[in-house]
């Protein structure tokens, strides 16, 4: 989760006792009805393997996975809109007991929107809600891409966030990529996003492995834990410059206002000229560069 200030470093997570309540649950069980009308006629031809592969950026010095922090400062004035599905690998017993962390609303308004996103989603999360997982990475309008298997941090002191040691880091980010096969998500992106926002170098070698580009922000949305709709639209607005990636949370519970400070921000962007991508767009546009 992001703490509702502005901050392009780190995710807050206010401790263990907190992660409780960061169950970002962001789909809806019916798939979408154009994709069922989709399934239903002849499959085009499937392009090459090269032709069809999400980009990436080149690798990163001493062997680091590279990183991604926005598309370059053109004339283009696109915007990503990124939503984090957290859920820790502990956290199934408070999911058991009733507690209800989606967000269909917000997604409903992203598809009625027609705003392309891009979901950071755990493992876990894939795990305890399968069907909405599978809407969601079957959705061409969005792309499901890897927030960890466990949602634990991949450096020390990271928001009260356990810690993955560094020999499972890759293996964390590849149990992640066998969630939401099993879930049914055909095309996962290989883009990570660090839990907490939280890596190192040491980090960065430990994923490199897994072929992802690991992915940040350059505005925070402020919505974790907000009550005020309206400030989270306003710090949006106020830091969105083109090629934007914008960090979101789509649960209920740790995220309420998410849905109402979108409606806010959709239109007024697509005033001011915007266009929303995906964030495989915005990586499209670096031609590979840092």
């Amino acid at each position: 989760m992001i703490p509702p200030v502005r901050r392009l470093a780190a995710v807050s997570v206010l401790g263990v006792s907190v992660l409780g309540a960061v169950l970002a649950a962001c789909g809806t069980a019916e798939a979408p009805r154009a994709a069922r009308q989709a399934s239903a006629q002849p499959s085009p031809a499937r392009p090459s393997p090269a032709a069809s592969r999400p980009p990436t950026l080149a690798p990163g010095p001493a062997g680091q996975a590279p990183v991604f922090a926005h598309a370059p400062r053109t004339g283009d004035k696109t915007v990503a809109l990124t939503f984090d599905a957290d859920m820790t690998a502990d956290q199934g017993g408070r999911a058991a007991a009733g507690e209800r962390f989606d967000n269909p609303e917000l997604i409903a308004a992203l598809r009625a929107s027609k705003v392309p996103a891009t979901v950071f989603m755990t493992g876990r999360w894939a795990e305890e809600y399968p069907v909405q997982a599978r809407t969601i990475g079957r959705d061409p309008l969005f792309e499901v891409a890897n927030h960890s298997y466990s949602h634990y941090a991949f450096t020390a002191d990271c928001y009260g966030l356990p810690t993955v040691e560094r020999d499972a880091m890759r293996a964390d980010v590849e149990r992640a990529y066998a969630a939401f096969r099993k879930a049914g998500v055909p095309d996962a992106m290989p883009y990570f996003r660090f839990p907490g926002g939280c890596y190192d170098g040491q980090a960065l070698r430990a994923v490199r492995g897994a072929g992802v580009t690991a992915v940040q922000w350059d505005v925070v949305s402020g919505d974790a834990f907000a009550t005020d709709a309206d400030a989270v639209a306003r710090q949006v607005l106020e830091g969105v410059k083109p090629g934007s990636v914008v960090v979101m949370h789509c649960t209920r519970s740790a995220a309420p206002v998410t849905e109402r400070a979108v409606r806010a921000i959709v239109p007024e962007l697509r005033r001011r000229g915007y266009r929303f991508v995906k964030v495989s767009e915005l990586i499209g546009a670096t031609g590979g560069h840092r």
